[in-house]
């Protein structure tokens, strides 16, 4: 299996690039971002690409892959609906529809999250911006999609958030973290099973296109 990844810095990305590399059936691994990982394997080719709504320069580069995982996202906080829907919404749609019209038989999995609202009519503005991405996805001609839409995610193997705070409180919950994993698999997962997860459905299927964590963790 060939897969395209993007945001492969973020956290919830790192761990995914960390499976994808450590899985023997995954071929090979091209990273599509802003700035490199900094991380050489003989599975990962990396793009440094910066106008992500506009992929036309880079398609050649982008056909035969078999997989996208798009873990590429941003916080709501601090962000009016306009804003958070250009970086959520617009550069999503734009790869997206990029990778569907070169590679039809891809599977593409998106990272959403827990409470994203299927009726984009709801009160939270995150909510009703993510639930319309994970429609309009759903409706393009790839060979499956899929949304994830894990609660909380426990980093493991040394990943970190690129938040400071964020990472602060990862550090400082850690144990909890551990415990919520073990007993609340609704409300929780880690990094690795993520990565997993996204690579089982990719090679598998599933019988559902939405998965919260539950079914992550069940993968």
């Amino acid at each position: 299996m060939k897969v395209v990844l993007f945001g492969a810095t973020g956290m919830v990305g790192q761990g995914v690039l960390r499976e994808c590399l450590a899985d023997a059936g995954v071929e090979s691994v091209l990273a599509v971002g802003r700035r490199p990982t900094g991380r050489p394997h003989p599975k990962l080719r990396e793009i440094v690409h910066d106008d992500f709504l506009d992929f036309s320069a880079i398609e050649p580069e982008l056909t035969g892959y078999d997989a996208c995982f798009f873990c590429l996202g941003v916080t709501s906080i601090g962000l009016d609906e306009e804003r958070y829907r250009h970086l959520t919404y617009d550069i999503t749609m734009a790869a997206a529809t990029a990778l569907a019209k070169l590679n039809p038989g891809m599977v593409f999995t998106y990272v959403t999250g827990a409470g994203t609202d299927s009726t984009e009519r709801g009160r939270v503005m995150w909510a009703r911006v993510k639930g319309k991405t994970e429609n309009d996805l759903l409706k393009l001609p790839f060979k499956a999609a899929y949304m994830f839409r894990p609660a909380g995610i426990q980093p493991l193997h040394g990943i970190r958030s690129k938040t400071a705070w964020v990472q602060a409180i990862y550090v400082g919950a850690a144990p909890l973290l551990s415990l919520l994993n073990r007993v609340a698999p609704a409300y929780m997962t880690t990094t690795e099973q993520v990565g997993r997860a996204m690579i089982k459905v990719a090679r598998e299927g599933y019988p559902k296109a939405v998965l919260e964590s539950e079914d992550i963790n069940r993968l």
